[in-house]
């Protein structure tokens, strides 16, 4: 997700409450900081540096599962590439509306009056949000199982099983993009008027709605910071066994210090808007359905988030890119294929 940074809308929807238009007053006055937060230019070159590195981490992908043969590694390649494509096509449908936009200046409520491009935008945004943050935690859960349990499968996870998978994850968080569409909640353009997301005003349904999405978020985050830990402080201590300290297996190592990079990134690039979203929700309860309109620095700091979010897919491609054996044994010689994991266990 993440390109909506672009210039004010040309007219004001602030009456029409009860559309996608309304959530912020599009002919509110902005100072000059809030002129340069909204810089057109930023978020170009972030898409377009984000869309780069997307497709080359892809093709470095592909090249690499050509190569294999292990299947625990290939299963895991898949999951990365779930998560590249994910990223990708996030970045290239966000920017496909609102770079149009940046250059044509249409006036949103004329072009799109029944909100059917607001209600896309939307969805899109929460989608290739959501999907990111799930298939980081289902990738950490099947390295817990495959280091910590690798006895439990009588076989690693088959190429056909990994896509399945990936499959599940879009198709939840498809569903879960669709619930506004579907009459929970509602998408709403978002200051400065060139994005759509959930809104943050307090009503039943988008308060319903913007908890299930943060809250699914944070859970993400914290039971990819679980299973992470548990595996890696699992590998530290078979690597340090005095039997197993010259049977060590880089694979895993590699993929660990991947899914920990992954973690890492998800975990600064979302939890503040994760956050600041229930934080939001919930101070406004009190007020009940008397805001109509948000407050200035509630979009301000909302499109501030989301500037962070978009870092999340600029960033994931190259954590591949820079962690793989290929390159870690530039930096660290001694770095050389040995033994599955399996074979750490007695």
């Amino acid at each position: 997700m993440g390109l909506g940074h672009m210039e004010t809308p040309n007219g004001s929807a602030a009456g029409q409450s009860d559309t996608c238009f309304g959530a912020f007053n599009a002919s509110g006055g902005r100072n000059s900081t809030h002129n340069s937060i909204t810089s057109p230019w930023f978020s170009t070159a972030f898409g377009l540096i984000g869309l780069c590195s997307n497709l080359f981490a892809l093709c470095v992908l592909l090249s690499s599962s050509r190569k294999l043969s292990s299947r625990t590694r290939s299963s895991f390649l898949i999951f990365l590439c779930g998560l590249v494509v994910t990223d990708f096509m996030g970045l290239l449908v966000t920017a496909s509306v609102i770079i149009p936009y940046h250059f044509i200046k249409f006036t949103w409520a004329k072009v799109d009056s029944s909100c059917h491009l607001c209600n896309f935008l939307g969805f899109s945004m929460v989608f290739f949000g959501q999907c990111p943050l799930l298939l980081g935690a289902t990738m950490a859960g099947e390295r817990f199982f495959g280091i910590n349990h690798p006895f439990s499968r009588s076989t690693s996870i088959s190429k056909r099983r990994a896509w399945s998978i990936v499959g599940l994850v879009w198709g939840f968080s498809c569903l879960l993009g669709l619930l506004p569409v579907l009459g929970l909640g509602r998408y709403t353009l978002q200051y400065p008027g060139s994005w759509c997301f959930l809104t943050l005003l307090p009503d039943t349904g988008n308060i319903i709605f913007c908890l299930l999405f943060a809250l699914l978020g944070i859970f993400s985050v914290l039971l990819s910071f679980i299973f992470n830990t548990v595996s890696v402080v699992t590998l530290c201590r078979i690597y340090h066994d005095r039997e197993s300290v010259q049977r060590r297996r880089d694979s895993e190592v590699e993929m660990m210090v991947q899914l920990v990079g992954i973690m890492i990134i998800a975990t600064i690039c979302w939890l503040p808007l994760l956050i600041f979203i229930v934080q939001t929700v919930l101070q406004q309860l009190p007020a009940g359905g008397r805001i109509q309109v948000l407050p200035v620095n509630t979009q301000t700091m909302l499109l501030i988030y989301i500037r962070m979010v978009t870092w999340n897919q600029i960033l994931d491609p190259w954590v591949y890119i820079l962690f793989r054996r290929a390159v870690l044994q530039r930096i660290y010689p001694s770095l050389r294929p040995r033994p599955s994991i399996v074979s750490l266990y007695p």
